[in-house]
């Protein structure tokens, strides 16, 4: 999954060339484009973000893993963006949600790795990138 964001803004022409090798692992890239189109007008500075995600089914799964280990109700929304501070984990849970991660996916979490986890959809990104090392 790709998101793309972009403030509106018109232009004659822009050509921008990528290689298909420059973009193989790809997770977060950004561009910039600026120029001017005559002296007394310019093109403000414009910033895409290519964001790839996880699999949906690899956040389902970190989501149910999340939901046992805090036990939160069937009710309590957590998604992607759900950080672990805000579902009430403490560092103690966070570790435990990890080694569920582990157990789950068949992955090993370096200590390094496991504490840039914040939120759920990092667990998933970071579960993906590893499966992806198998």
């Amino acid at each position: 999954m790709a998101s793309f964001a972009a403030s509106p803004v018109s232009f004659s022409a822009v050509s921008c060339t990528v290689k298909p090798n420059q973009v193989s692992n790809l997770r977060r890239a950004s561009l910039s484009f600026s120029g001017k189109s005559s002296p007394s007008r310019r093109i403000p500075a414009l910033r895409f973000r290519v964001a790839c995600s996880a699999k949906p089914e690899t956040v389902c799964k970190v989501v149910d893993i999340v939901r046992k280990q805090l036990a939160l109700p069937d009710d309590r929304d957590v998604s992607g963006e759900s950080t672990f501070a805000t579902l009430g984990a403490d560092s103690l849970d966070t570790v435990e949600i990890v080694m569920g991660l582990e157990e789950e996916f068949g992955i090993s979490v370096e200590e390094e790795s496991a504490q840039s986890i914040t939120t759920v959809q990092d667990a998933a990104d970071l579960i993906e990138k590893l499966l992806e090392k198998k």
